[in-house]
C-alpha cells in the first residue's frame, strides 16, 4: 500500500510540475541555445527511418513540455487572440520554447537535406548504430520515470514494444488519393512523428501516399498539401491533448509505454539490413521499402557490402556518451542560469 501511495504522490507532483509549462521562463541564451539545439536533433531525427521527433524529445528531457505547451493551443488561447491580448497569448502556449523549438526543427530538416541522407546513403549501419546508442542510453535514464516493480508497467512496456514491432512488419500498401485519404494520412503522419518509436515517414510510406506528397511539395499541389496539412494540424492537436492527459493521470504507465516504443524501435534500427523491394520517386531514384534484418557475419554475402563492426560499435558508444552529455547539460544549473 505505502508503495502504491508513494506512486500516486510521485505522479501528482508530476502534475504540478508540468501541468503549467508557461510558467517556466526562459531567460538564459545558454538554455535558448541549449533548446534550439534539441529542435535541431529532432528536425534531423524525422528524416531518419525508425526515428521521431518525439523519440528525440524523449532523449533531451523536453517530451512532457512539448506535449504539454501544445495542448495550451485551446479555446482560451483562441478567446485571448481574438482580444488582441497578444502577450497574454503568447505566455499561455509558452510562446518562446514553441518558437525556438520550432526553429531547431526546420533547421534540422534543411540540414538533413546535405547531411543525414548522405550518411543513410554511405554510412547507414554506423549512423543507425549511432541512434541505437541514443536510444539505449534513453531507456536506461527513463528507468527513473515509472516503477519496474509494478505489473501495469511492465505491461505498459511490453505493449509499446509490440506496438512498434507489429508496425515496423507491415506491408505498404497502394491507395487511391481522395481528399479525404490525404487528410487521414496526415492525421496519422503526424501522430507518428510526435510518439517515440515511430517514424512519420515510414507510416506515410505503409499508407502509400509518401511519393504523393513529396510530389504535391516538388508541384505545389496546394489544394492537396492545405488538405495534408489541416489534417497533420488536426492530428497533432488531439494526439497532444490525448498524451497529455495520460502523462499527466497515468505518468508512470505513460513512460513505460514510451520505453517499450522506444525499445521496439531497436527493431528498425538494426544496423544490417538486406533490402527486399524498392519504390521509385518521381525522380526515378530508387529507394528501399521492405528489409529484413541480418546477422553481420552473413551482411557481406547478402549484400557485397562492409558491415563495419568496428564503426558501429564506436558509434553506439558516441550515441550512448551524446544521451549522457544531453542530459547532463539539461540537468546543469550552468544552462539555467541567467546570463
Amino acid at each position: 500500500m505505502s508503495n502504491i501511495q508513494g506512486n500516486n504522490i510521485q505522479d501528482n507532483n508530476i502534475q504540478d510540475k508540468h501541468d503549467k509549462p508557461a510558467e517556466q521562463p526562459l531567460n538564459s541564451t545558454r538554455s535558448l541555445l541549449l533548446l534550439y539545439l534539441k529542435g535541431l536533433a529532432m528536425g534531423l531525427g524525422d528524416s531518419v527511418p525508425g526515428i521521431s521527433g518525439g523519440t528525440i524529445a524523449v532523449i533531451t528531457n523536453i517530451y512532457d513540455k512539448l506535449i504539454l505547451s501544445i495542448r495550451a493551443i485551446d479555446q482560451q488561447a483562441c478567446a485571448l487572440l481574438f482580444s488582441a491580448r497578444l502577450a497574454e497569448v503568447w505566455r499561455h502556449i509558452n510562446g518562446t520554447f514553441l518558437l525556438i523549438l520550432f526553429l531547431g526543427i526546420l533547421s534540422g530538416l534543411l540540414l538533413s537535406a546535405n547531411t543525414v541522407l548522405y550518411l543513410l546513403a554511405n554510412y547507414f549501419a554506423p549512423l543507425m548504430a549511432f541512434f541505437i546508442g541514443l536510444v539505449l542510453a534513453s531507456c536506461w535514464l527513463l528507468k527513473n520515470e515509472f516503477s519496474a516493480t509494478e505489473w501495469q508497467n511492465l505491461c505498459a512496456l511490453c505493449l509499446g514494444i509490440l506496438f512498434v514491432a507489429a508496425i515496423s512488419v507491415v506491408s505498404p500498401r497502394a491507395a487511391e488519393m481522395t481528399y479525404f485519404y490525404v487528410f487521414f494520412s496526415g492525421i496519422i503522419g503526424i501522430s507518428a512523428m510526435i510518439l517515440p518509436g515511430l517514424s512519420g515517414a515510414f507510416i506515410l510510406l505503409l499508407l502509400g501516399v509518401y511519393e504523393f506528397i513529396l510530389g504535391a511539395l516538388l508541384e505545389f499541389n496546394l489544394p492537396y498539401l492545405l488538405v495534408f496539412v489541416a489534417g497533420c494540424a488536426i492530428g497533432l492537436l488531439a494526439l497532444c491533448r490525448i498524451l497529455a492527459w495520460l502523462l499527466l493521470n497515468y505518468h508512470q504507465r505513460s513512460y513505460g509505454f514510451i520505453t517499450g516504443m522506444l525499445l521496439g524501435s531497436l527493431l528498425v534500427l538494426w544496423p544490417w539490413q538486406q533490402v527486399l523491394n524498392f519504390y521509385t520517386d518521381s525522380s526515378g531514384n530508387n529507394h528501399s521499402l521492405q528489409t529484413i534484418n541480418v546477422s553481420p557475419l552473413n551482411y557481406a554475402e547478402l549484400s557485397g557490402e562492409d558491415p563495419m563492426l568496428v564503426a558501429v560499435l564506436l558509434s553506439i558508444v558516441v550515441g550512448v556518451l551524446v544521451v549522457v552529455l544531453l542530459n547532463f547539460l539539461s540537468n546543469s544549473k550552468f544552462m539555467t542560469e541567467s546570463d
